[in-house]
C-alpha cells in the first residue's frame, strides 16, 4: 500500500534539526497522543480483521482497496484538525483491517499458516518497539534528512508492486515485499524523530503514518515468510 503520509513540508527545517536523544514517550505530548491513538487503532483494526476472517468476507480487490485507502486518507487529512478526524482515522484503519481478513484466511489455509501469521505479527511488533526506542535514543542515526528518499522509495516500490501484480511477476513481487520492509523500518524511525523535532505536530496524521508503516511491514513479512515457508515445506 502506498504511504503518502510521508511529510513533504518543512523538509529543510526538519533536516537541520539534530536527532533527538533519549526522549521518553511521556516527555512529548504529540508522541504520547500518537502512541495512544495508534494503540487504539491497532486494536480496532485487529478486531475488524478477525471479524473479516471469521465471516470469510470477500477480498475487496485492488481497485476498491486503493480507492478506499486513498479516499479515506484524503478525508482524514482534510479533517485532521477536528473531532471528525478521529472518526475518519478509525474508518481508515478499520477498512485496512478488513482487507487483512481475506489475506489471513489465505495464509491460515496453509499447513504452517498459523506459525507464519504469528511470526509475521511478532516480528512486526518487535521491530516497531525496537525501532521506536532506537529512534528516540541519543545513539540514533538522524533520519530527518531522508524524508525525500523514503517518499521516492515508497513511490517506486508501489509502482513496481503494481507492475508485478498486473504482469504476474512473482519474483518482482517478492523483491518489492523485501524493499517495503526496509522502507517501513526507515519510515518508523523517520516519523518518530519528525514528531519529536516538531516537523509533525498533528497526532492524527502521525498515527496514520505509523499505522500504514506497520500495515505494510506486516503484509510484506507475511508474503516473504509465506514464500520461504512454502518453499521449505
Amino acid at each position: 500500500m502506498l504511504n503518502q503520509t510521508v511529510p513533504r513540508r518543512n523538509r529543510a527545517h526538519a533536516a537541520a534539526v539534530a536527532a533527538p536523544g533519549n526522549v521518553g514517550v511521556s516527555d512529548h505530548p504529540v508522541l504520547r497522543n500518537t502512541y495512544r491513538l495508534l494503540s487504539m487503532t491497532l486494536v480496532f483494526s485487529a478486531m475488524v480483521a478477525l471479524a473479516s476472517a471469521v465471516l470469510r468476507l470477500p477480498a475487496p480487490g485492488l481497485l476498491l482497496t486503493l480507492g478506499g485507502y486513498f479516499g479515506l486518507l484524503f478525508l482524514t487529512a482534510k479533517l485532521r484538525n477536528s473531532a471528525w478526524g478521529l472518526l475518519s482515522v478509525f474508518a481508515l484503519t478499520g477498512f485496512m483491517g478488513y482487507t487483512i481478513g481475506p489475506l489471513l484466511n489465505a495464509y491460515l489455509a496453509l499447513s504452517n499458516g498459523p506459525a507464519l501469521v504469528t511470526t509475521a505479527m511478532g516480528v512486526t511488533g518487535l521491530a516497531f518497539l525496537g525501532l521506536s526506542a532506537y529512534a528516540r535514543s541519543e545513539r540514533a542515526v538522524n533520519m530527518l534528512n531522508l524524508g525525500t528518499f523514503l517518499f521516492v522509495g515508497v513511490l517506486t516500490a508501489f509502482g513496481l508492486g503494481l507492475a508485478a501484480y498486473f504482469f504476474e511477476l512473482p519474483a518482482l513481487s517478492l523483491a518489492v515485499s523485501g524493499i517495503f520492509v526496509l522502507l517501513m523500518c526507515g519510515l518508523i524511525m523517520y516519523e518518530t524523530q519528525n514528531i519529536i523535532a516538531g516537523g509533525e505536530t498533528n497526532y492524527i496524521m502521525a498515527t496514520v503514518t505509523l499505522f500504514v508503516a506497520l500495515y505494510n511491514m506486516f503484509t510484506s513479512l507475511l508474503h516473504l515468510f509465506g514464500f520461504f515457508g512454502d518453499e521449505g515445506a
